[in-house]
């Protein structure tokens, strides 16, 4: 089987990944996109609960958490959220803001995920699902080369869009750290953020009788602060205040949670 090749291979086909094909393609680049999963766009699919919260009005350096904090800026400089906006806005797509500058599609999820899908197809963009990528090389000559169950393919430019770990059961793995490790990038370690607190048993028994309730609250540490609801579960506290908070929270820190604010 020959090798097959391209200017770009991109390893990750949901909204990252299609998001970088499509501009990639637009810039006259030959663009490839693999993906081990059986559909594109898995997770756009289920985000926002199947109404994908695609943007917000309100998008700045200060919304991103990186130990580089200037990591961000110049990819918002390029596009931002206005741009993207407008995509929707061409394809005629009807959404609705909520809190805090939300934007939600009034129908559904697909809306998204098929934009993307028809700005590939528009662009020459290839995607081939069902692809397990077995091993990844760079040649002295400064290309790519990988090893995947459908065959070999070789690129000038490599993107790994694979996301993290979140999800499992969507198909989330470490690959995307493996391959940067192999390839000698430092990799911080990883740890959970924008989920829940599960309580200790005590804790767990009373709120657990209150679960379905939510309360408008305000939830700090020493370093931010949230006013949003708090879901009370049967396993803890959720909802967006507790989501927020918890990528500022580290192992053993106290969380003030203002039931009164």
């Amino acid at each position: 089987m020959p090798t097959k090749s391209s200017d770009v291979l991109i390893i990750g086909a949901s909204a990252s990944g299609l998001m970088c094909a499509i501009e990639a393609a637009k810039r006259g680049r030959q663009v490839q996109v693999l993906d081990h999963a059986n559909k594109a766009g898995k997770k756009i699919l289920m985000s926002g609960g199947g109404r994908c919260n695609f943007t917000n009005y309100d998008v700045s350096a200060d919304n991103y958490i990186s130990h580089n904090p200037h990591f961000c800026k110049s990819a918002l400089s390029r596009f931002n959220q206005w741009d993207f906006i407008a995509l929707v806005s061409d394809y005629k797509i009807p959404f609705h803001e909520r809190d805090h500058g939300q934007l939600f599609c009034d129908d559904s999820a697909k809306d998204i995920l098929t934009m993307l899908l028809s700005e590939c197809a528009h662009a020459g963009v290839h995607i081939q699902l069902n692809c397990d990528i077995l091993d990844i090389e760079k040649t002295s000559s400064g290309t790519f080369q990988l090893q995947t169950s459908l065959g070999d393919y070789q690129a000038d430019s490599l993107v790994i869009a694979t996301g993290g770990l979140s999800i499992p059961k969507m198909g989330a793995t470490a690959f995307g750290y493996q391959v940067a490790k192999k390839f000698g990038h430092k990799v911080w370690p990883t740890r959970a953020g924008l989920v829940p607190f599960t309580l200790q048993e005590a804790d767990k028994a009373w709120v657990s009788q209150l679960s379905g309730v939510a309360i408008n609250c305000v939830v700090s540490n020493q370093q931010m602060s949230f006013r949003e609801n708090v879901l009370l579960t049967h396993r803890g506290l959720s909802g967006p205040a507790i989501l927020q908070i918890s990528s500022y929270w580290q192992a053993g820190e106290l969380i003030n949670v203002n039931l009164l604010p």
